[in-house]
């Protein structure tokens, strides 16, 4: 992305449904990931309101966006009588923060973060500047290099308006004076901020926004859209196709007034092959398309508008069965993408500075389009621009990429179950979000992400879930940390689910000359489940072992690989157990009456307080993989349960040697 601004957190407040989405942090890419009326869009539409790209600034609305139910109490929770709508925080580039040291001094510019924020009844938007006025005043004073007579006038200032009345009250202010005066005066409304601003400007971005609706249109009529265009009425789907038509190196001006429509329609197609060719490049659904935009005079017998007049006519040939559909009767998919790319052509002939708002992008497309689409985001997009999109389709989460995942949630409080409220939407970086339905998306990503690389992972390590993978991955890192053996990187580690889904999962991919081997946990009543499965031979012996057999255990799980001190120093970190509800190795054994500590740390939370969690098999293991510093040390805790885990992991390596 260069040397260009970089947006680094957003809050939304007071709009539609969001009381307050909290502060969320935003990368290169950002997915939002919500079910439908989650409130994604209007967080996409409040953050483009700040700085809309090709728009005059909008303004909120207290009737239209001030969510609903507080509208009659608005007064009351705000004051000031205004509200913020939308906060977002900034990094400067290198060429931004350049500017104000030659104008304000080194000293003086005290971070490379700004703000920059929009409330309901302000005119624009409103800036934090890390600008340190005092030191600016100093620095301006000393680039003037004031004699002691010069310097006296003005050594009490520390402002730019109590400068520039210190050299008004001079009877016969010098030359130098005068100057320093005129620096200060220059600057809209003398302010320090404002020329901040004024510097800044047009180096932040501007928001391009376009959703799933906004699509071309299939054709149109060169005298309707001059009418609409003089009453300022131009369909969207219309603006597109003149997007079009620019891109041809045409406008609607030569399209009404030139008799030469061979040499308009060489326009046309040489524009169309080109985003074609632009689409087939990530379009696998169907390589045997091609769009081709054709112009003529309308027919009496049309419908009008298109019966009288230039009309220009989009359709999509096919080549294998040669012939040609209009544009609009193709699968609303392919015409969104076709859209989609040129708006963002036209948007690139103007200017590379925008961040990407794609609003539920690709809705329409089968799930493989949809994953061509998200390799177009990454491939042709990221390099230049910052995107941030919503979605509640698996297929449009990025599965190596879950930590650029927010969860878009509208919180629902059933304290009185009677009376549930809501809290509004949040935005959170907590992907593990509580609401099934909210989760589903990045569910349904990661499934299909492990059958992918089933199909591709020549050596696939079946799992019981995504818990084992992390614990396994902490270990091993750390082993190899201490130059010791860690797992073997030509595994690919996948959660099977339990013992009951190996056999499908192994059948699935039977035949694809594919090493699977299982690391199962072994619970009460499992063992006639392993027995069975063995004797199915769908595995070779030597490929089928449980955590049990390999620590030595009638029952075991990844858990128990760990010391029981260990064990329970995670827990208590990572739910901020204290005082009596601190877990240790004597609560945790009393606490069951089974050989198996993830057993135990579940019937010890049971009688703890309502407030504090459930325990989750998963939680430990997202903590443990967060702060492995735990793992440093050679505490005796820490030692053991490293011998355990090399234990368990050499006999898979050994299974590629």
């Amino acid at each position: 992305m260069g040397n260009s601004m970089k947006l680094t957190h957003v809050r939304i407040q007071n709009f539609k449904s969001i009381l307050d989405s909290g502060k969320f942090s935003v990368g290169e890419l950002c997915c939002l990931v919500g079910k439908n009326e989650a409130g994604k869009t209007a967080t996409l539409s409040a953050l483009q309101s700040l700085r809309p790209y090709g728009e005059a600034q909008t303004t909120f609305d207290v009737d239209e966006d001030y969510p609903r139910r507080y509208a009659t109490r608005y007064d009351e929770r705000h004051k000031d009588g205004d509200a913020e709508v939308v906060r977002t925080w900034w990094q400067m580039s290198d060429d931004a923060h350049q500017k104000l040291v030659d104008e304000f001094g080194k000293d003086a510019v005290t971070s490379r973060e700004f703000e920059i924020a929009k409330r309901y009844k302000q005119d624009g938007t409103s800036w934090n500047m890390p600008i340190d006025e005092a030191k600016a005043v100093a620095h301006a004073i000393e680039l003037q290099r004031l004699n002691a007579a010069e310097k006296k006038a003005v050594d009490k200032v520390s402002t730019s308006k109590e400068l520039i009345a210190a050299v008004d009250a001079q009877d016969t202010p010098t030359e130098k004076l005068t100057a320093l005066k005129a620096r200060f005066s220059e600057y809209r409304k003398s302010s320090l901020t404002l020329k901040a601003i004024d510097l800044l400007s047009e180096l932040v971005p501007t928001f391009f926004y376009t959703s799933h609706y906004d699509r071309m249109s299939g054709q149109i009529s060169a005298q309707q859209i001059a009418n609409d265009k003089a009453q300022n009425d131009v369909d969207p789907g219309d603006e597109i196709f003149l997007d079009f038509l620019r891109l041809a190196g045409t406008d609607l001006d030569e399209l009404n007034a030139s008799p030469r429509y061979e040499q308009l329609n060489a326009k046309c197609e040489a524009a169309s092959a080109d985003i074609t060719d632009q689409i087939f490049k990530y379009w696998s659904q169907n390589k045997h398309l091609e769009v081709q935009v054709q112009l003529n005079e309308g027919r009496t017998e049309d419908p009008a508008p298109f019966n009288a007049g230039a009309v220009a006519r989009a359709r999509v040939y096919n080549q294998l069965h040669r012939a040609s559909v209009p544009f609009s009767e193709r699968s609303a998919g392919f015409v969104w993408f076709f859209s989609f790319l040129v708006q963002f052509a036209m948007m690139r002939r103007e200017t590379d500075n925008v961040i990407i708002l794609l609003d539920e992008p690709g809705l329409t497309l089968h799930g493989k389009a949809q994953e061509d689409l998200l390799h177009y985001i990454e491939e042709e997009l990221l390099p230049v621009h910052q995107v941030i999109y919503s979605t509640h389709s698996p297929f449009m989460v990025p599965p190596k990429r879950l930590a650029d995942c927010r969860v878009v949630e509208d919180v629902i409080d059933y304290t009185n179950p009677m009376r549930p409220e809501s809290k509004g939407t949040t935005v959170t970086e907590d992907v593990m979000s509580t609401d099934k339905d909210t989760l589903f998306p990045l569910q349904g990503a990661l499934g299909y992400s492990v059958t992918q690389s089933l199909f591709v992972g020549e050596n696939s390590l079946l799992v019981e879930g995504p818990s084992d993978i992390l614990y396994l991955q902490a270990f091993s890192n750390e082993l190899e940390r201490r130059g010791r053996k860690g797992l073997d990187p030509r595994w690919t580690v996948c959660p099977a689910g339990g013992i009951d889904s190996i056999r499908p999962f192994v059948s699935l991919f039977h035949g694809n000359h594919l090493n699977v081997a299982v690391l199962s946990d072994q619970g009460q009543g499992d063992k006639s489940k392993l027995e069975k499965l063995r004797r199915s031979e769908i595995l070779a012996a030597d490929r089928l072992h449980t955590i049990a057999e390999l620590l030595d255990q009638a029952e075991a799980d990844i858990e128990d690989i760990m010391h029981p001190d260990f064990f329970c120093a995670i827990i208590n970190q990572t739910y901020d157990l204290k005082g009596e509800h601190q877990l240790d190795a004597a609560k945790l054994a009393a606490a069951e009456a089974t050989p198996r500590q993830v057993k135990q740390a579940e019937a010890h939370f049971r009688v703890l307080p309502e407030e504090i969690p459930e325990y989750s098999h998963y939680r430990p293991a997202d903590w443990l993989i967060r702060n492995s510093t735990v793992l440093d040390g050679d505490a005796t805790e820490v030692t053991e349960t490293l011998e355990k885990a090399e234990k368990v992991i050499a006999v898979y390596n050994a299974m590629l040697s």
